[in-house]
């Protein structure tokens, strides 16, 4: 009796230790999302830049 619950035992580990599969994980990549620029923002800080030089010209 006591080889047979002793059986039972290392069975019961032994499944648990093959549980997995030997085929590698599927990992999906992470989702980058970009946001989109206007093209006005390229132009906006130079003017802001140009109005900022000239009030500082123009009040000298």
């Amino acid at each position: 009796m006591k080889k047979f619950v002793l059986a039972a035992a290392l069975t019961v580990v032994a499944s648990s230790a093959f549980a997995g599969s030997l085929a590698d994980p599927i990992i999906e990549a992470p989702v980058i999302v970009e946001e989109a620029t206007s093209s006005s923002a390229g132009i906006l800080v130079p003017l802001l830049l140009l109005v900022l030089v000239a009030a500082a010209v123009a009040s000298d």
